[in-house]
């Protein structure tokens, strides 16, 4: 009893020790495979993960089939080290929204970030989830991007999405900036997107609107 009420009962031992050993284990797995990548290693290999992991060969292989099945995890695994809120948007709110947690995140793991925006394992890592990058961005600036032209609505798109993640490098690496900073001057640079769009209706990205 406590406080006169009835203690709840204990949760089954047996099966959720067993999850955590196993979400454990592939945690280990994710961040060996991640440090291999940080490190630019020659040997990226479910092999040698397992060794770093502490798991064994079978486990490896079991949680992650083949090279493309523990690089979206590996992908997945870094958003979840920057932040909860580091996600894909699927609305312009939401892209907007989620800016200062993605640069502060990024903060937050900066070896991980510099190595999936400025190495080849890194280009690897990003590219295995590209198609769903793609699917949802196209949905956040659907709204914003619909009455252009067919061949600048993909323009518009792809550079809204480049706001939204792209710019931590140059602006850590260069100006010295912190993710707070960039994250207000990347929602600056939408923000003026949003406006120009809006008065732009169906006319093409090259034409200058304040000549007219």
């Amino acid at each position: 009893m406590a406080d006169g009420l009835t203690d709840p009962p204990e949760p089954a031992r047996g099966d959720s020790a067993r999850d955590r050993k196993k979400d454990e284990a592939r945690s280990r797995l994710l961040d060996a495979w991640i440090g291999l990548l940080v490190e630019g290693s020659a040997d990226l290999t479910h092999d040698e993960a397992a060794r770093r992991a502490g798991v064994g060969r079978r486990t490896a292989y079991r949680y992650f089939p083949d090279r493309d099945a523990i690089m979206q995890a590996a992908l997945l695994r870094v958003r979840e080290l920057a932040g909860p809120h580091v996600v894909l948007p699927t609305t312009m709110e939401e892209l907007i929204a989620t800016l200062e947690p993605i640069y502060t995140g990024f903060d937050k793991i900066a070896p991980i970030t510099i190595m999936t925006r400025s190495t080849p394992q890194g280009r690897a890592l990003r590219l295995s989830q590209n198609g769903q990058r793609v699917k949802a961005y196209t949905q956040a600036a659907a709204a914003a991007v619909r009455d252009l032209p067919p061949r600048d609505r993909k323009l518009a798109t792809a550079m809204l999405q480049l706001l939204h993640t792209t710019p931590w490098l140059e602006m850590h690496d260069t100006w010295g900036l912190e993710g707070k900073d960039i994250a207000r001057a990347a929602e600056w640079a939408i923000r003026v997107l949003l406006a120009d769009l809006k008065a732009r209706g169906d006319r093409p990205l090259d034409e200058d609107l304040t000549a007219s």
